[in-house]
């Protein structure tokens, strides 16, 4: 049996569609860019991840606790955080197509163009200049100097018309009240959860009866207006995010960084994704963010590349002690035991949800050719399978449907089925396979005398032969010795 692996974003952009997994935004109004909609078999893949990330942050930790923090927040939690003055990106227009570009990803690209030719000396030096942009005239300028340089193009016009590089603040603005419309009274869409674990970091430790180390996790939406959205669910407007800030004694935080980085790997192995698609990608001293004391990416191959999953950062002090200074509040933690108080560091796991859907879909995929046929499968951990069985009566006889119906019913309890009798028992396996469900259920007329139905595999297509009274115990068991 060859098989082939997913070698092409567009065709998961197109299995999501015809599965119901992810739609576009308003599709029926010409849809709305980087904003995606999930359909009933993704509405179930995503839930069973978080399902997952929260029983490896609350459930199997004992030290951690949830928190599910509001979308609006006061103003000044994003003057303390630096995001009103420096969560920006440098944006550059073409003045002919009146479109905007990253400048620092315009050149990035150039540079990659470069590099495919075979010229790496003139790419090497490029990247070098890229890397060091800020150190001459200013991070902006020294952008535009290389544009303007190299004349790169416009990637749409193919102009070479540029407007100068300046910063755009991601974050979305809106006022808050009925008629408010001054600035004053200006209020922002979160582009970060983070922030809702540190001001209530006080609440929890007053309430939760924790002690250092402890940690809180949260999912939630979080919002960002990107100019450069594209490739997917991968980089959206509107995307959630899981995240666990783990507090620890300042001089512990090397050792707890290390753990959760190795911990957090462990995770994404545990939810089937092949190891060889995944790699930890530390940030060089030069590139860390300014709250960051460490931080490394575990990225995933997707078809666009290498790209960051989850990012885990040493955020030091810095958040709780912006917080205590813009809010006057103390953000000290008085350890009983030593008699000492200390302001904790922090240990982040931020894992975007939409990102690990889209990573579970690609490392799912399957192309196979069974006896001169060709088959769509998707290969994720049943844990995570929207539809943990699909259940079929052999041909529309009402006997046939009695006994299928009662199964679905018997199931239901525990497992999201599905009941379906259109075509034929091959094509519906293959909806099956197309939708990722890891068990198949046929009942034909044997089964009126004693009882036994066929159960299919959908990894390999073996069919065994079992009691109905047995199905719940064989999913169940199914499930838990599933390797990928």
């Amino acid at each position: 049996m060859s098989v082939t692996h997913l070698d092409s974003l567009d065709k998961i952009v197109s299995l999501s569609k015809s599965r119901g997994f992810i739609f576009q935004s308003s599709e029926i109004y010409g849809g709305l860019a980087a904003v995606y909609d999930y359909g009933p078999l993704g509405v179930e893949l995503k839930r069973n991840i978080q399902s997952e990330w929260w029983k490896a942050m609350t459930q199997v930790q004992d030290n951690i606790v949830g928190l599910d923090a509001a979308i609006f927040m006061h103003p000044k939690v994003w003057e303390a955080s630096g995001h009103v003055e420096g969560f920006n990106d440098p944006m550059i227009d073409d003045k002919q197509s009146k479109k905007r570009y990253r400048a620092d990803m315009l050149i990035e690209q150039h540079i990659l163009r470069i590099r495919d030719k075979g010229d790496t000396g003139k790419a090497d030096q490029l990247q070098q200049l890229l890397n060091t942009t800020g150190t001459r005239k200013g991070l902006c300028e020294d952008l535009y100097d290389i544009i303007m340089a190299e004349e790169i193009k416009s990637p749409d016009s193919g102009a070479f018309d540029w407007t100068e590089v300046r910063q755009f603040n991601l974050m979305f603005k809106t006022h808050y009240g009925a008629v408010s419309k001054d600035d004053d009274d200006i209020i922002y869409l979160r582009p970060e959860t983070a922030q809702g674990i540190f001001v209530n970091y006080k609440n929890v430790l007053d309430t939760a009866r924790v002690q250092i180390p402890f940690g809180i996790a949260q999912i939630g939406k979080a919002f960002r207006n990107e100019v450069v959205a594209r490739q997917f669910v991968f980089r959206m407007r509107e995307f959630e995010q899981m995240e666990m800030q783990y507090f620890v004694e300042p001089g512990t935080d090397d050792e707890e960084y290390d753990k959760w980085l190795a911990t957090r790997i462990e995770w994404h192995k545990a939810l089937g994704i092949r190891g060889e698609n995944l790699r930890v990608s530390p940030h060089p001293e030069d590139k860390l963010a300014h709250y960051a004391r460490a931080a490394a990416d575990i990225q995933y191959k997707y078809p666009i590349g290498w790209q960051e999953v989850e990012g885990i950062h040493n955020r030091t002090d810095f958040d709780l002690s912006r917080h205590s200074e813009f809010s006057g509040k103390k953000m000290e933690y008085f350890d009983q035991k030593d008699q000492k108080r200390y302001t904790p560091y922090v240990i982040e796991t931020s894992v975007g949800l939409d990102r690990t859907t889209l990573m579970v879909l690609c490392d799912a995929y399957r192309e196979e050719e069974v006896e001169g046929e060709n088959r769509t499968v998707l290969k994720m951990h049943p844990k995570l399978a929207p539809t943990k069985a699909g259940i079929f009566p052999l041909i529309k006889k009402p006997e046939l449907r009695e006994l299928a119906k009662k199964i679905e019913l018997d199931l239901r309890d525990d497992y999201t089925v599905m009941y379906d009798e259109a075509g034929s028992i091959g094509k519906r396996y293959r909806r099956q396979d197309e939708a990722g469900t890891p068990f198949c259920i046929t009942v034909d007329f044997d089964g009126l005398e004693d009882n036994s139905v066929t159960i299919r595999y959908r990894d390999n297509m073996k069919q065994d032969r079992v009691s109905a009274d047995q199905l719940a115990s064989v999913i169940r068991d199914g499930i838990k010795s599933w390797k990928s």
